[in-house]
């Protein structure tokens, strides 16, 4: 919790996961994205966000797209985004990506679930 009292999203989510990975329809993937924007802080991509992510797609060879995902997620103050488009594991500006389909779970996706409980 940040000094307000407010719980902060220590996660980005990504909505292939949704769609793909648990065969829901698109239109149910919309209706879990609007839940979790009322229930969670949704930022802008800013300028700051658009700059950062050009630099992470120079440097790492990330699509524009992902990076701006991941500045986004960094700049929100995740540490954690779930997609299976990028490097299980890869850690960019405190922000480690983790794969739902990777052969052995990260420590991090048990984390979030624990969290869960």
């Amino acid at each position: 919790m940040d000094a307000s009292g407010t719980l902060r999203l220590l996660a980005a989510l990504d909505t292939n996961i949704l769609v793909y990975a648990e065969g829901r329809s698109a239109e149910d993937a919309r209706r879990v994205v609007q839940v979790w924007r009322d229930a969670y802080a949704v930022i802008s991509t800013t300028e700051t966000i658009l700059t950062r992510a050009m630099d992470a797609a120079v440097d790492h060879g990330l699509s524009i797209w992902d990076a701006i995902i991941l500045s986004a997620a960094s700049e929100a103050g995740c540490r954690v985004l779930l997609s299976e488009d990028m490097q299980d594991g890869f850690n960019w500006s405190g922000v480690t990506i983790v794969n739902l389909f990777a052969p052995s779970p990260h420590e991090l996706l048990d984390d979030l679930r624990g969290g869960m409980h």
